[in-house]
């Protein structure tokens, strides 16, 4: 394993390739190529600089389309004349009616109505189970179908009403 380096000598810088039959490359092509000094990491650097200067290229391409974008916007919002901007903003009682007016709609929203007496039984022997089998919550299997079983009773009520 340690018995020879793991960089080649500098006696076997040349490459020398022989063909067992002949070539269709000309000679001249062969002895140019035998003769280049580009190696494989000269050829990976010479990639790897091409590649960053795409991307430099790009990126410069991008900052100048930003750029641009912000300026655009900007001279947007400038150009509004002053009325409209004064008009747009509200006072602070004026927002706050309407913060008002919006809350008393969400709370009209929000009446619920009772849940009939078979589900909030079902629902109570779920939870009733599941506090006596609190280490094994799968034993109450039985009481969430028949939890189950009700929601779908109410659900499918609810759907008939709806639709008809």
């Amino acid at each position: 394993m340690g018995s020879s380096s793991s960089k080649p000598e500098a006696s076997q810088s040349s490459h020398v390739w022989k063909a067992s039959s002949p070539v269709g490359i000309s000679h001249d092509v062969v002895e140019s190529l035998q003769s280049s000094s580009e190696t494989d990491t000269s050829r990976a650097q010479t990639l790897e600089l091409a590649v960053q200067a795409r991307v430099a290229s790009e990126l410069r391409k991008l900052e100048a389309q930003s750029t641009e974008l912000v300026k655009a916007a900007t001279e947007k919002i400038t150009s509004l004349p002053a009325d409209e901007s004064v008009e747009q903003q509200k006072s602070q009682p004026a927002v706050s009616k309407e913060v008002e007016a919006l809350r008393a709609r969400l709370h009209k929203r929000k009446q619920l109505k009772p849940l009939p007496e078979s589900v909030e039984q079902a629902r109570g022997e779920v939870v009733r189970c599941l506090r006596e089998n609190d280490r094994r919550p799968l034993d109450c299997w039985k009481e969430v179908e028949a939890f189950r079983e009700e929601v779908r009773r109410l659900e499918k009520g609810w759907v008939e009403k709806v639709v008809s």
